[in-house]
Order: structure tokens, then sequence, then C-alpha cells
């Protein structure tokens, strides 16, 4: 990968959201839930994420999640993404969620 400055790291908008309800995606090209998250005083967004693999829509709900907030929204099948949720990529593609190590208020900023 390119190397990045720090000024390209300090565009990124990471925060802290609690996952609010998720939903089956059977019109994604790749297995999906959608999701409902909580992001404190920014607001409730919308987003797909890959995670099938290791999680079941009813351990989701709850969670606390890393996710990139500023992007503009993206078009995924019949549903506009608004923010991105980060998780370790392993060997079968399997997604595990990036999330803190204890509970913290929704919204916070990850540096």
């Amino acid at each position: 990968m390119e190397p990045i400055t720090w000024n390209d790291f300090e565009k990124i908008d990471m925060r802290i959201g609690t996952i609010l309800e998720v939903h089956d995606f059977p019109e994604a090209r790749n297995p999906s839930f959608r999701l409902i998250i909580d992001f404190g005083a920014l607001g409730i967004k919308k987003t797909s994420a890959q995670i099938t693999q290791l999680y079941t829509k009813e351990q989701l709900p709850g969670k606390q999640v890393v996710a990139v907030v500023n992007f503009p929204p993206k078009q995924i099948a019949n549903f506009m993404s608004e923010c991105l949720v980060l998780g370790a990529v392993g060997e079968n593609k399997e997604v595990t969620l990036l999330q803190p190590g204890l509970p913290v208020p929704n919204g916070l900023r990850i540096a």
C-alpha cells in the first residue's frame, strides 16, 4: 500500500457507535447485514456490513463498533450506506469487528 501522510490520516473521521438494529440484506452481492448505528451527537447512520460469517443478527444489537463516518453516502444494491464499519479481515474473508475494550459514549472520536 502507498504510504499516507499524517494530514491524510487526520482527514479520516472514525467514531464509536452502538448497533441499534440489524436486518438481513438479501439484495447485497455478498452476504451482508444492514445495520442502524447510534453515533451519539452525530446521529443515527445506516450501513451494510459483510459480517455474517462470524456474527448473527441476534448477537449484534448493543455492540459498540468503530466506523468511518465522513465518507459520502454510497449506494449498495437498493440501500444507501452512510458509514463504514471497520473490522479485521481473516484468511477466509471473515470480518472481526473492531470494538473498544470498554464501553464508551457513542460518538467518541478515534485518534
